[in-house]
């Protein structure tokens, strides 16, 4: 059989949104997926979790038929339906909830599951029709939006495709090898064609660490010190661009006189590092103008992460390395893209009376704390499309307890039984990106693309636009979106927004929405009202906000976060495994055989200390909850600090329960967003 060969586009949750070429065997079956060379960013790079897709899609355990719930909630067992009989089911359950009890009782709840505009937006459009509670999504980019935003203004910056033309790469918060490979690889090209170096600053000995020629492994939480202390080395030593300063900033004298107390010495007894490596660092990063900072979202995941992530992007406003190319910062690409989605996420109909609950505090919100409520009545129905809360949300005690209620109703959409899916009333098939049509921006590069079905969907997997739009029309709706399919509707948005046709992006493969380099470099201004960048940012606490120490008015260290103690010693680190995403490929046989089990990573001193040998089943705890693993005995830590990779489901774990009942759903300032990074605990053996 001869294979052909079809374009596709990575719709996880990752900053690459890489450009695919699919094997096609049949209108059923794929086989290999490789990076599309000629793509301006992929380059023929992707990673080994896509690469094995067909490992997924053809899983024995895929769900491919609805599903009813026969037995306990939570204990898995199900009885097959059909479609009609699951989605009226639905329709009546919700229909009942909420004549009983309001429209707000009905939650709708979604994340990252797939990022393409059509099939994520389809329950935006539930939501805004149905009149049930709105969702603020504060669960991953929250945190480091509001600290970027505070500085710089937008969600843009250099094009990434410059840092083959950087001196210096500085991979902050992130490991790129693991989740974003197409960074590093352009980083490789840096380091290739003009001997860049290249700064790691993590926590641990990532993989990305093992590869770089520098790696900070300050202690979690205090990357706000280390920016601070770098500041004070470039003003002191005469690597400020003084000219830069006066004219794209607002107030650097003011800065220049704050961070005159920040001294190596002073962070060096905040991060642990010493007051060598941050004079050190510091002036690598003075004396080299082409100097590319790619902030992750991993160092914000911190109580103090907003302010930490807006003390270093600083950094390139006080040495103007924002002139050169290759130099400057990025945290997303995200504002490179305006896109029309009124008429497929229905936001003409956003009543803005309804409340909006914090998907990060679904535990407290369903167990029915008051303050998670919003002051209102209980959630009593939902439906999970594009997220497994039941495991990737922090407090998973209390969101184990409020998905058993007997009085919620749960429908979940989703490819397998998942933790969340065992919950659910209804289980519904759902397609992945290889068996529906989507539309695609991307937080990591500038390229807008377009995705058509490489294969019919398997079993009686349905598309989230095609379940929303079945369920909108049996509870009365006739929006004109219910019209459309999910084509129709990816020209439907391109034509709103003064876009190319998606046939055109389809067979040209992209529209690059870079901007001019002046801009995306802000030679033309910063977008704040005055033009310039920030150091003293204008916080806006929102109202869910429970901290009670004021954020400082010029970049700083916080010390807002979960320290340890005598009571819990050891700090977490929740970090993503190499051959997970989030909960996403748990079941893949490849990812299984290279991680085998969960694992925590402690450093043999603290073992010894513990009393805890190297394979042993230990806990971990703190007031949440406790854990139970395999412990790892491993210098890629530091003493004091324990890490777990991945997000496992429950069922791995030796007492089924996973490593977010230790993470904690206090709303980070200034806009919430939950820490993940930032959790205090105690180890002892089994």
């Amino acid at each position: 059989m001869t294979s052909q060969y079809s374009a596709s586009v990575c719709p996880h949750d990752c900053p690459g949104t890489c450009a695919l070429v699919v094997e096609q065997l049949s209108n059923r079956r794929v086989g290999r997926i490789r990076g599309a060379a000629h793509h301006p960013y992929t380059e023929g790079i992707i990673c080994g979790k896509v690469a094995r897709y067909a490992e997924r899609l053809y899983h024995p355990d895929r769900i491919l038929t609805p599903l009813l719930r026969i037995g306990k909630k939570g204990a898995g067992s199900f009885e097959k339906i059909g479609w009609d009989d699951a989605l009226n089911i639905v329709k009546n359950a919700f229909y009942s909830a909420q004549k009983r009890f309001g429209r707000e009782t009905l939650w709708p709840y979604s994340y990252g599951g797939t990022m393409g505009l059509v099939q994520r937006g389809a329950i935006h459009r539930l939501r805004h029709l149905a009149g049930g509670s709105y969702q603020k999504a504060t669960i991953c980019a929250t945190i480091g939006r509001a600290g970027w935003l505070a500085g710089v203004g937008a969600q843009i910056g250099p094009d990434p495709r410059e840092m083959p033309d950087s001196d210096l790469i500085i991979f902050w918060g992130m490991n790129p090898i693991v989740t974003h490979i197409n960074a590093w690889s352009h980083a490789m090209k840096a380091r290739k064609l003009r001997n860049a170096l290249i700064v790691v600053i993590d926590p641990y000995r990532t993989a990305s660490a093992e590869g770089a020629d520098y790696h900070l492994p300050l202690r979690p939480g205090t990357d706000g010190a280390l920016a601070c202390a770098v500041m004070h080395i470039l003003f002191r030593d005469g690597f400020a661009d003084q000219e830069y300063l006066a004219r794209y900033t607002d107030v650097p004298a003011a800065l220049e006189r704050h961070v005159a107390a920040r001294s190596s010495a002073w962070a060096a007894a905040l991060t642990g590092l010493t007051p060598e490596v941050i004079e050190s660092f510091a002036a690598l990063y003075g004396r080299t103008p082409r100097s590319f900072i790619r902030f992750g979202y991993g160092m914000t995941r911190s109580r103090n992460g907003a302010v930490a992530l807006h003390a270093a992007s600083c950094l390139p406003a006080v040495t103007g390395a924002w002139r050169h190319r290759g130099g400057g910062a990025l945290l997303s690409t995200s504002d490179h893209f305006r896109l029309d989605t009124t008429l497929i996420e229905a936001t003409e109909a956003r009543d803005p009376t309804v409340r909006t609950l914090d998907m990060s505090q679904i535990g407290r919100v369903l167990i029915g704390e008051e303050s998670a409520l919003s002051g209102g009545k209980s959630v009593t129905a939902m439906i999970v499309q594009n997220a497994n809360p039941a495991v990737t949300a922090p407090e998973s005690v209390l969101v184990h307890k409020g998905l058993a209620r007997e009085d919620l109703f749960l429908c979940v959409h989703e490819q397998f039984m998942t933790d969340t899916a065992r919950f659910a009333d209804v289980v519904l098939p759902a397609t992945t990106f290889l068996e529906h049509d989507d539309l695609y921006t991307s937080y990591g590069h500038t390229f807008l693309q377009v995705s058509r079905a490489v294969i019919q969907p398997i079993g009686e997997a349905r598309s989230n636009h095609d379940v929303i739009n079945a369920l909108l029309q049996r509870l009365g709706s006739d929006h004109a979106s219910l019209a459309l399919d999910a084509w129709s509707s990816v020209e439907r948005v391109l034509a709103h927004s003064g876009m190319p046709s998606a046939t055109a992006l389809q067979t040209h493969g992209w529209l690059d929405c870079a901007k001019p380099f002046a801009e995306q470099h802000f030679l033309t201004g910063f977008p704040q009202s005055d033009g310039r960048f920030h150091f003293a940012p204008a916080w806006t606490l929102d109202t869910s906000e429970t901290s009670h120490l004021p954020l400082p008015a010029l970049p700083d260290h916080l010390p807002l976060i979960e320290e340890a103690d005598s009571a819990h010693p050891f700090r977490l680190i929740t970090a993503p495994a190499r051959h997970f995403l989030n909960s996403t490929f748990a079941e893949s046989p490849t990812a299984r055989q290279h991680h085998v089990r969960p694992t925590v990573l402690i450093h043999p001193e603290d073992c010894r200390a513990t009393g805890i040998t190297d394979g042993a089943v230990i806990h971990i705890g703190n007031r949440r909850g406790i854990v139970t693993l395999h412990a790892r005995s491993s210098m890629l830590v530091q003493r004091g600090i324990v890490v777990v990779e991945s997000i496992w489901p429950t069922g791995d774990f030796i007492n089924c329960s996973g490593i977010n009942t230790l993470t904690g759903a206090d709303s980070v300032p200034p806009a919430g967003g939950a820490a993940f990074h930032d959790t205090a605990v105690w180890i002892r053996p089994a």
